[in-house]
């Protein structure tokens, strides 16, 4: 019991945030931080993010043209057309492909045309060649009619000049730069993708691809974690296994947050008060640690702090717990550094499922639940929970996906309908 009355844990803190509260905390205090632009040529932009307003710099197509194979013509020689009663049409000329046609269709005339061959002067219209009767070579029945703008694609009708064609905080995807090609866009400005730092804590921790003696274990966090921060498109560097000296620790940290915009370490947030991370954090200062602990199983035991404008993430030296904490907390954080608008929304694909078995749960925290999916005689899916320690990384590659258990529910009953966050 604290002197003022106030009953606090192991850590010195008065009570666990809220999964949502700190998110809250951690966006809002990034949420200032200038974010830096770079100009990008269009085949390297993929899935980069625009950040200013891109306007078309020409009309799109520059001319019209056929979407259809069929004949150019003046819609209003077609009116009435059918196959009782077709109209005839004279075969005028044909509309090379790659080249801007010569001549004019006039009145009681047509000329042949491609899919993508630009409209010949005086046409309004094409008619399909499925809808058309040769009758020789020069003269065809049509048994359809067409009104104006059938089958063609006007100019400027895809996007005009001056109007916009991607906003700003847009992500790239191969459609988007086949707009901007076919705008003649060579390069565009989107935000640099944020730099992230990767650093492993702890004496018994030796690097992935060595075998380890007697009492030391694998570094499972720093090849996974880097992983992910990949898949979001940012800069990884891994500054290895550092020591439990809090010297070596400040020195390295240090250095991690002077050259990177995120820096996450594994393995020291959960050993009481006198907890190397958040030591080191406090040293940092500017302001320092944001949030110490979240209601949260697995992952309770974060650290998310702030120098300057780097975020430094202690997360849990167990991998599922890491996994966790990176999906709530630092996914947001590099999605908010990247540019991206409304971070907190994930795009994360989900679906929905029965839960197979009862589970239970404490009130006042969020639990991650991880399944694997079956599906069922009725094409429905079934919910099938993954069970296993925060320490056992196998657990999340058996599994499919996750759902939550919110703080207010104690539990969920076998056959729950629950929403199903799918792990890619």
């Amino acid at each position: 019991m604290a002197a003022d009355g106030v009953t606090k844990d192991m850590l010195g803190r008065v009570s666990l945030t809220p999964v949502e509260k700190a998110k809250s905390i951690l966006l809002s205090a990034l949420a200032n931080t200038p974010l830096q632009s770079e100009h990008c040529s269009l085949p390297a932009a993929l899935d980069r993010i625009i950040s200013s307003n891109l306007l078309s710099p020409e009309d799109l197509p520059a001319h019209p043209r056929s979407t259809m194979d069929g004949f150019a013509v003046r819609a209003a020689d077609t009116f009435g057309a059918s196959s009782s009663m077709p109209c005839y049409l004279e075969i005028d000329g044909e509309v090379a492909m790659g080249q801007m046609p010569e001549g004019e269709v006039r009145q009681g005339k047509c000329f042949r045309i491609a899919t993508g061959g630009l409209l010949p002067k005086g046409s309004d219209a094409v008619v399909m060649f499925e809808h058309t009767i040769p009758v020789d070579e020069k003269m065809i029945e049509v048994v359809k009619s067409v009104g104006v703008g059938i089958n063609l694609i006007n100019r400027g009708e895809d996007i005009k000049k001056d109007s916009p064609a991607l906003a700003k905080g847009h992500l790239l995807r191969p459609q988007d730069l086949g707009l901007l090609a076919g705008l003649g866009i060579a390069e565009v400005k989107v935000y640099r993708q944020p730099k992230v730092a990767i650093l492993s804590t702890g004496d018994e921790v030796v690097p992935w691809s060595e075998s380890p003696p007697p009492g030391k274990i694998r570094d499972i966090n720093g090849i996974t974690l880097a992983a992910l921060c990949r898949r979001l498109g940012a800069e990884v560097t891994d500054y290895g296994i550092v020591s439990d000296s809090e010297e070596t620790f400040f020195i390295t940290l240090q250095r991690a947050t002077s050259e990177n915009n995120v820096v996450l370490f594994s393995g020291g947030s959960s050993v009481g008060m006198r907890d190397l991370g958040e030591r080191v954090i406090e040293k940092l200062g500017n302001p320092g640690i944001l949030v110490h602990g979240v209601a949260l199983k697995p992952g309770k035991p974060i650290i998310i702090g702030l120098t300057n404008d780097t975020a430094i993430f202690g997360l849990p030296g167990h991998p599922v717990s890491a996994m966790v904490c990176f999906e709530l907390f630092v996914n947001p954080a590099l999605r908010l550094l990247a540019g991206i608008p409304h971070p907190e929304n994930s795009r994360q694909a989900s679906v929905n499922a029965t839960l197979d078995r009862n589970i239970n749960s404490a009130a006042g925290r969020l639990d991650l639940v991880r399944v694997q999916l079956e599906e069922q005689e009725d094409n429905t899916l079934l919910a099938v929970p993954v069970l296993g320690k925060s320490g056992s990384i196998s657990t999340l590659s058996r599994a499919d996906g996750y759902f939550f258990i919110d703080e207010a529910t104690q539990g969920l009953n076998k056959h729950t309908h629950i929403k199903v966050y799918l792990l890619s």
